[in-house]
């Protein structure tokens, strides 16, 4: 599976952008999705996933609310919006794909990474 993300940029405070993630080589249609970020010094977080069977979602208590985890099957794609954007928000965000083993809150649960796409909340 190789995984793309895109959208990221530079966004004012309390604006919006949504991410894309395009996973490629095989159907993740049984696959948990999900967002970690890093800002610069700091570890890996997560912000989001997205499960399936169910669809469930469930998101880093810093961004309920505000973003929204969601995919389309067809598309093979999940995305991220991302509303209210504060400056704490900014870091760069990658996408990654589980086989549906273990937490989705935890990096090891996830097999394959996308690169990663910088957002900068800055005004």
């Amino acid at each position: 599976v190789q995984l793309q993300a895109s959208g990221g940029g530079l966004v004012q405070p309390g604006g919006s952008l949504r991410l894309s993630c395009a996973a490629s080589g095989r159907t993740t249609s049984s696959y948990a999705m999900g967002w970690f970020r890093q800002a610069p010094g700091k570890v890996r977080e997560f912000v989001a996933a997205h499960r399936w069977p169910g669809g469930y979602t469930d998101y880093a208590d810093s961004v309920k609310g505000r973003f929204t985890i969601s995919r389309d099957a067809v598309k093979n794609t999940v995305y991220l919006q991302m509303n209210s954007l504060k400056p704490d928000d900014t870091a760069v965000y990658y996408c990654a794909a589980g086989a549906g083993r273990g937490s989705v809150y935890l990096r090891p649960s996830y097999d394959y990474w996308g690169q990663g796409t910088l957002v900068t909340v800055s005004s």
